[in-house]
């Protein structure tokens, strides 16, 4: 049975994005270092190095972009957060850390479920405002 995305939580969707993203910065790594600094070197030719050079550049922004937002998803210590990001600068370590960032997060479960309308007290009470706190501002102006 598919289901919908609606269905998938965010965290699911965010390590979707990372793993594709991992793969992305790790294969473009492995070309970098194992094809075009090679072709470089003994070639004298600069260009793959250009081209492959600055498409892993973005390539790895994004993939610390999708690292950090799946941080935020499972609360990760920034540690944590810092060696998965990092593990898009050394080669095939992307590809060893997405598997085991891949079963870490599938460990966790999914998301719990939010409340309708964001209240997380069962009496929909928010969880900020303290009980009898007034509903309006004080007024500020002079």
């Amino acid at each position: 049975m598919r289901r919908r995305l609606l269905d998938v939580d965010s965290r699911e969707i965010s390590l979707i994005a990372y793993r594709v993203m991992a793969y992305v910065t790790g294969t473009g790594l492995v070309v970098l270092v194992c094809i075009a600094i090679p072709i470089d070197y003994l070639a004298h030719n600069h260009q793959p190095v250009a081209i492959v050079g600055a498409l892993h550049g973005f390539f790895y922004m994004a993939y610390v972009v999708c690292t950090l937002v799946l941080a935020e998803r499972c609360r990760w210590r920034p540690v944590r957060a810092l060696l998965v990001a990092l593990a898009g600068t050394i080669p095939f370590v992307s590809f060893y850390a997405e598997r085991k960032v891949t079963k870490l997060v599938r460990a966790m479960g999914p998301m719990p479920k939010r409340r309708p309308g964001g209240r997380s007290h069962p009496d929909g009470r928010s969880a900020r405002r303290p009980e009898g706190a007034a509903d309006e501002q004080p007024d500020l102006r002079a």
